[in-house]
């Protein structure tokens, strides 16, 4: 939806609400026209109403202003005397058109505070649960984000079950685009495969400033670009099916910024042509196949090769995505695909059993039909890709038919949503086309980002779809406050105790402080506890 589009939807608003209350002004003592005025009218409102004039502010804020405005309702009714539980009921399931019939049909007599009535049990209960809802929104929105991993894309630097906190406003919190959907929902509601929200209409994008910028090696947490496809493929050109902020939470590094060259060298990442160094939290893996006379994994009384790992090697060497593919009976060798860091390869390297342990590397120039751009003129793969120009907002490319592959994407669905133009690109022989006219050029008008797994093999990341833009970013990971191992047996073995509580950036091994936690919690309720027994002595 264009500025204009939704302009005219708030001037209708504004055009229903007077139709349907300026009696309600009239008989508080105002005059009918200051019921019409924008903006105005809402905070004459909150004075009749005898609430703070901030109020004002909520209704702009949206999701939260879906709340706000059933409680406007409702506490209009009952500054006019009507409370009963009808009443309450009828102005909620109309979506405010009970106003209409009360306006019309009634005769109005404005309540001072000594005069109101004691409010049924609907509405105390529907006051209390909307205020905790609104506060919840915000911080959910605007604040912080609870998340969940569910990959072992970064799986040793983040774990598959951690619970994470994730900061809006580091990045710069992003305004809601979506204009109808149920509170602190993601794209459907819990436990169903029912949207929590109508796709029309969409807000004009609006990123409140950060207080950083997305640096080299963040873990970040995004909306996924092809949202459109239930698994990676060749990216699409067709437009997103899904509103961006309603689109899948994926969470990588960002091993690329605008305006970076970036190629991938046997899964290492080089910018600018150097080596890119990983901060010291960081786990890389890569695939490796392990032959070995050693049982590593657990087998069945049928000598069925199982998934999991044994448990004592699994735990000697921190491996946790492990699996057996084949058992020669006749050397008596099994062989093993497991995703390793350096110490746990220089480890598994010297373990008792252990023939032989090679890197998993795909050959330099041997195509991988799977891999961004997807054109027959790039022959690269997982581990050897590259070099790419990461677009900046502001910077000018050149566009052929050669370069248009990278960018098409960019054009039609991310800078062209972003705009409010359903761009088209086309090409007619050697010429390329944008809206049917002939371009050789294009300047970008967003910054996009270079999004990775550290578990190389094992993650769908921008080798496979491409750039993420900036309005898709939400936020970044600052704090795991739980964690569970599914894989493992027994409530206590399930619960991470050493993950409750750690920072997610930061030098040197991680620190719980769930401890420092639970004593500060302690201490506040002592606290608390000592001044009810000393208010009440």
């Amino acid at each position: 939806m264009s500025i204009v589009n939704w302009l005219a939807l708030i001037a209708i608003i504004q055009v229903v609400h007077f139709l349907g209350t300026w009696k309600f002004y009239v008989a508080a003592g105002k005059k009918p026209w200051q019921g019409a005025i924008p903006v105005y009218n809402a905070v004459v409102l909150m004075q009749l109403l005898k609430r703070p004039w901030w109020w004002t502010l909520l209704l702009f804020i949206p999701i939260v202003n879906l709340i706000m405005f059933p409680v406007l309702w409702v506490e209009t009714l009952s500054r006019f005397g009507k409370t009963s539980i009808k009443d309450t009921l009828l102005v909620i399931a109309s979506a405010g058109l009970y106003l209409f019939y009360i306006n019309y049909t009634q005769q109005l007599t404005y309540l001072q505070d000594e005069d109101l009535k004691k409010p049924n049990a609907i509405v105390e209960w529907f006051g209390s649960f909307a205020w905790a809802i609104v506060a919840a929104t915000i911080v959910h929105t605007y604040v912080m984000q609870p998340f969940v991993i569910p990959t072992s894309s970064l799986e040793k630097t983040l774990l598959v079950g951690d619970f994470l906190f994730v900061s809006k406003f580091h990045f710069g919190a992003r305004t809601p685009m979506t204009a109808i959907a149920a509170p602190m929902m993601h794209d459907v509601f819990m436990g169903t495969k029912t949207k929590s929200y109508l796709p029309k209409p969409q807000l004009p994008s609006f990123r409140i400033p950060g207080v950083e910028k997305i640096e080299h090696n963040d873990i970040v947490v995004f909306n996924w670009p092809i949202d459109e496809f239930a698994d990676i493929g060749p990216p699409p050109s067709g437009k997103m099916y899904k509103p961006i902020d309603k689109k899948s939470n994926y969470v990588k590094r960002c091993v690329g910024l605008p305006g970076d060259s970036l190629e991938v060298r046997g899964g290492y990442v080089y910018i600018n042509g150097a080596l890119n160094e990983l901060p010291d939290r960081a786990r890389l893996q890569f695939a490796y196949i392990i032959k070995s006379k050693s049982v590593l994994v657990s087998i069945d009384n049928q000598r069925r090769l199982l998934p999991e790992p044994n448990q004592i090697f699994a735990a000697k060497f921190d491996v946790s995505d492990m699996y057996a593919t084949a058992f020669d009976k006749k050397t008596g060798t099994y062989t093993y695909t497991a995703h390793l860091t350096d110490k746990a390869y220089l480890g598994i390297k010297n373990y008792p059993g252990i023939i032989s342990i090679e890197k998993k590397i795909a050959q330099k120039g041997k195509k991988d039909a799977g891999i961004f751009p997807n054109t027959a003129a790039n022959n690269w793969n997982t581990d050897y890709f590259g070099p790419i120009y990461i677009p900046q907002a502001g910077k000018t490319v050149a566009i052929t038919t050669e370069s248009i592959a990278f960018y098409k994407r960019i054009i039609e669905v991310y800078e062209g949503s972003e705009m409010g133009i359903n761009n088209t690109i086309t090409q007619n022989g050697t010429t390329v086309l944008l809206n049917k006219k002939p371009i050789t050029e294009y300047t970008f008008t967003m910054d996009y980002y270079w999004m990775m797994g550290d578990n190389r093999n094992n993650s769908q990341d921008a080798r496979s779809w491409g750039y993420v833009p900036m309005n898709h970013v939400v936020g970044k990971p600052v704090f795991v406050w739980m964690s569970f191992n599914n894989n493992a047996k027994g409530l206590y073995n399930k619960i991470r105790w050493d993950r409750f509580f750690t920072t997610v950036s930061g030098k040197g091994e991680t620190t719980s402080y769930f401890i420092p936690f639970l004593l500060v919690l302690a201490g506040w309720f002592g606290f608390r506890w000592f001044q009810k027994r000393r208010k009440k002595a």
